[in-house]
């Protein structure tokens, strides 16, 4: 049955305008049903994953989990004190995806690591990421897993990182590698163009590794204005970079909206106080870092 807004009461109608909206403008992308979010899983990747679509024992493709299907129940919801806290256990390759697209914004969240790791990552640091600018289908990059879109790094020791996803590419202020040295971010540095047609690899170090402890709630922001983003840790610009695209058939093309995957990467992880907020501006604070 439908309902026409105006035939509904007053006070139910302010709850339903409300209801995913704090003070400010903000908008708070976390409830118990993941409502605003749409999901993916593709493979139990192993260790011996070299890139390739994975194949059965007599060579047939496996096909991946596909779109919404919470296998093992790696996206679930709990509450602590009241509040939603969105738990990925990582063992299964996948991403939440906002059912929404998203262009000029200030997107908040916290995030801290559980004790859980999977293959392939049992020996290796604990990783997930945020996905921004995500558009087109899932499974496009080298796990076969991601959206075409730039990543903000949430990884032990690299909070912050940049990493392209697919055939994305941004310029960063990064100080210039040398050799087989990854470029490393500075926020003073002229911009390095990175990833896809640009001739550096898609990958730069934060400037610092700005995280609160292990076990302890990280606070990260991620600001995006016009192809500008600032990937800030604690409060921290830890990376600035400009000029977001994707390379296609030799050209660059504009990457500046989309939505926002949360990676399972073989590692659990917590997420709350999930908050995006629309600018129409770079925020004062922050407009000298593109000058």
């Amino acid at each position: 049955m439908k309902y026409s807004l105006k035939f509904l009461p007053v006070s139910l109608v302010i709850i339903m305008l409300t209801s995913f909206n704090y003070k400010d403008g903000q908008k708070n992308l976390l409830d118990k049903s993941l409502s605003q979010w749409g999901m993916y899983q593709s493979y139990r990747h192993t260790n011996d994953y070299k890139g390739e679509i994975p194949k059965d024992s007599n060579g047939n493709i496996i096909p991946p989990v596909g779109y919404n299907k919470n296998v093992g129940n790696v996206f679930s919801v709990k509450e602590e004190n009241g509040d939603p806290v969105l738990r990925i256990s990582g063992e299964i390759y996948g991403c939440l995806f906002t059912k929404e697209e998203y262009e000029n914004y200030d997107l908040k969240l916290k995030v801290k690591w559980g004790t859980l790791k999977w293959t392939p990552r049992i020996n290796k640091l604990k990783d997930a990421g945020i996905c921004y600018h995500s558009i087109g289908d899932c499974g496009v990059d080298y796990w076969h897993t991601w959206m075409l879109a730039q990543e903000f790094q949430i990884m032990q020791g690299h909070m912050g990182d940049y990493w392209n996803i697919s055939n994305s590419a941004i310029d960063v202020r990064a100080f210039l590698p040398e050799g087989t040295m990854n470029p490393v971010a500075g926020n003073d540095q002229p911009f390095l163009p990175v990833g896809t047609g640009t001739g550096t690899a898609g990958f730069c170090l934060r400037t610092v590794d700005n995280a609160s402890p292990e076990g302890e709630w990280t606070n990260v922001e991620l600001i995006c204005y016009g192809g500008k983003s600032l990937h800030i840790v604690n409060g921290k610009v830890v990376m600035v970079l400009a000029n977001s695209r994707y390379h296609v058939d030799g050209k660059d093309m504009p990457l500046t909206k989309g939505k926002i995957q949360l990676q399972s990467e073989g590692a659990e992880v917590f997420y709350k106080d999930i908050t995006i907020k629309n600018i129409d501006a770079l925020p004062a604070e922050y407009t000298s870092y593109f000058k």
